[in-house]
């Protein structure tokens, strides 16, 4: 294609990324097929990023963005005309137009964005245990506790909300476990339950500690985000730019990881089904992709893969920044249609092999070696090769990349805060709401607010009492007698878990359950934890 067919750069369909002995296009109907963006530090990586980006918003196509460094945030500001920008524009035959693109900016911790929530609930037990680094005994008590929370009706929104889940479930299966009256079955069963032990407990409470300390404590809770938020278009039908401020969020990279996997899950379950769109519904860049896949347990890698090859379907295109292909694994690689790789240096046998694996991951070109390009290549020069036709790749070529029409580098925190009051989302997730959830909700039923006691529960050992103790489990009886505050709060709260957790177990136990046992509750807990629990 002529120079003159690039003057002012993207077409329909197509987004213009660079231009070598060809120019590189990117095909719309095509970039739902994930992609990767490689290279070095300092070899143009984020400009890279910075182009496809603009060049998604200007087709319509919504962006959602880590920043690590703060760099992507000069979309937001309209670019300048700069001789080392015109020259190049003149070296590929563009003629430069500056432009601005609408911008929001979100921060988990609400200082250089709206704030960014999500629920212990919506963010499930299996991410959350990546995010404490728990092994498989921890992560299962994490499964008990969100489990009987859920067949209680105890919605888990914050960090309080687990805390209280957790400092039942323990005392009250061991009672249940140390119980020897009951037929084999039930003891199975209740030694089961009986493996949440206090001091399993106690390190997933520290690991949360940790995690409060790092800022955790105001990403779990209200306002959750909405997705249809950062899924949309500004006034000009252009795609609006979000950008996921994320400088502090790096100093703890499973935090960082995890909330962007998390965010993708999301997209996964609530977007429906478009097949192959004329252009994606969204594009997700994840910056620093290989803190995703360090240390990765199987279960979360299964999760990982299975989210990146089927989100396509939902019309999501999910483009990867990292140093190296190596950084990210096979089966994850092999779903990463359109590439970009930047310069990487080969001082070392290590990366010697680094530089070979980059090379065999892209389509050959008899015109090029392209293991001797990837080391040669200047900065802003990229070897690429996009998906075309069918859906296969093209033969890699040497570009070189087109500048951003935006501003290159960090805006100043006065266009930050003056973007900020602009938002479109203004308001809506800048004040936390304490609503009433499962820590609330249990408070409410020690505390007698929905009912009261005046006497212990009788005799007949722990199976014998679950008559007078499953009021608790509905707030209709909450004993007070001369304990401690705290006292009160520990032993009801077990209580209120035992209540429930053993009521399934009433239609064996005969005569040895007195009272009412709100069954259908204690049933479902007990074929699903327990049950789930004894199949595996």
């Amino acid at each position: 294609m002529a120079a003159s067919g690039i003057a002012s750069g993207d077409t329909d369909g197509r987004i213009f990324i660079g231009k070598g002995e060809q120019p590189a296009w990117l095909a719309l109907n095509l970039a739902n097929r994930h992609g990767l963006v490689t290279g070095a530090t300092g070899t143009g990586k984020t400009v890279s990023l910075q182009v496809m980006a603009e060049g998604f918003a200007r087709a319509g196509v919504p962006v959602f963005a880590a920043d690590i460094k703060g760099d992507l945030s000069g979309v937001a500001e309209v670019g300048e005309a700069k001789d080392f920008i015109l020259k190049r524009t003149k070296e590929i035959g563009l003629d430069f137009q500056p432009d601005q693109f609408t911008t929001v900016f979100w921060d988990v911790f609400g200082e250089q964005g709206h704030p960014v929530r999500a629920t212990v609930s919506e963010m499930g037990p299996l991410l959350l245990s990546r995010m404490l680094d728990l092994n498989d005994v921890q992560e299962g008590v994490l499964n008990v506790a969100f489990r009987v929370a859920d067949d209680m009706g105890l919605p888990l929104m914050d960090m309080k909300d687990l805390r209280a889940m957790l400092d039942a479930i323990a005392p009250i299966a061991q009672k249940v476990a140390e119980n020897g009256d009951v037929n084999a079955d039930i003891r199975q069963a209740a030694q089961a339950l009986g493996n949440v032990t206090k001091q399993t407990v106690g390190t997933i409470q520290r690991q949360l500690l940790v995690l409060e300390n790092q800022g955790g404590e105001k990403f779990f809770g209200e306002p959750a985000l909405l997705l249809k938020d950062f899924i949309r278009t500004d006034s000009q039908g252009r795609g609006v730019v979000n950008i996921l401020v994320a400088d502090k969020l790096m100093n703890n990279p499973r935090l960082y990881a995890t909330f962007l996997l998390w965010m993708l899950s999301e997209l996964f379950e609530e977007l429906p089904e478009v097949g192959d769109p004329d252009k994606p519904k969204l594009v997700f860049f994840f910056d620093e992709a290989h803190l995703l896949f360090n240390d990765a347990p199987k279960p979360l890698m299964d999760k990982i893969e299975q989210v990146v090859r089927l989100i396509r379907s939902k019309g999501v295109g999910v483009y990867f920044i990292t140093q190296n292909p190596i950084d990210v694994p096979d089966r994850v690689l092999a779903q990463l249609g359109n590439r970009v790789q930047h310069a990487l240096r080969a001082f070392t046998p290590r990366d010697q092999k680094a530089v070979a694996a980059a090379a065999d991951t892209f389509r050959p070109n008899p015109k090029l070696d392209t293991a001797k390009v990837i080391t040669e290549l200047g900065k802003g020069e990229a070897l690429v090769s996009f998906l075309e036709g069918n859906g296969t790749p093209a033969m890699v070529e040497r570009v070189l990349v087109r500048p951003p029409a935006a501003r290159i580098g960090p805006i100043t925190p006065e266009e930050r805060k003056a973007i900020i009051a602009a938002s479109p989302v203004k308001g809506r997730y800048d004040t936390a709401v304490d609503s009433e959830s499962a820590y609330e909700k249990l408070r409410a039923r020690i505390d007698g607010k929905s009912g009261d006691a005046d006497a212990e529960p009788g005799g007949g050992g722990l199976f014998g009492q679950l008559g007078s103790l499953v009021s608790t489990v509905f707030g209709t009886n909450t004993p007070r007698g001369k304990l401690t505050t705290g006292q009160v709060v520990a032993r009801n709260v077990a209580r209120t878990v035992a209540t429930t957790v053993v009521g399934g177990l009433a239609a064996q136990l005969g005569k040895k359950v007195g009272g009412s046992l709100g069954g259908s509750v204690g049933r479902s807990i007990v074929r699903g934890t327990l049950g789930g629990m004894l199949r595996r």
